[in-house]
């Protein structure tokens, strides 16, 4: 078993899905999003009623430690009350994309002036001689 997950989304339409699917990738919340291009036919129950709807499908791909992050991410750029939020574990896949996936979802590190990297270090800082 791996720490990756796809994780399940479902959107009220292309516009939605388009917006939620760059915010997760441009955010690196998730390496790859698949946006199904023709709508699935949901039925569900919804406030005691049975409805159906025609949605649009986001395949995501991120690692477990990013889920919390990528659920609130849904969330706030989601149209639906209680959007349809589901991850499922990856038990296997090839070594060369489950590591492009893990580089692709690391948060990037902000690099510090040299000078305070190297105050972090114990190092003495040299002072500018005038």
């Amino acid at each position: 078993m791996t720490d990756k997950r796809v994780v399940l989304v479902t959107c009220g339409s292309e516009e939605e899905a388009s917006r939620i699917a760059r915010s997760l990738v441009g955010e690196r919340l998730a390496a790859c999003v698949n946006i199904l291009d023709s709508p699935v036919r949901s039925v569900y129950r919804w406030k005691g009623r049975i409805e159906t709807a025609m949605e649009h499908l986001l395949v995501i791909k991120t690692r477990r430690a990013r889920l919390r992050a990528l659920e609130a991410a849904v969330k706030r750029l989601h149209s639906y009350q209680t959007p349809e939020i589901i991850a499922l574990p990856v038990a296997e896949g090839s070594r060369e994309y489950l590591t492009w996936l893990e580089e692709c979802v690391r948060p990037e590190r902000k690099t510090l002036p040299r000078s305070v990297r190297r105050r972090a270090r114990g190092r003495p800082v040299p002072r500018n001689r005038s």
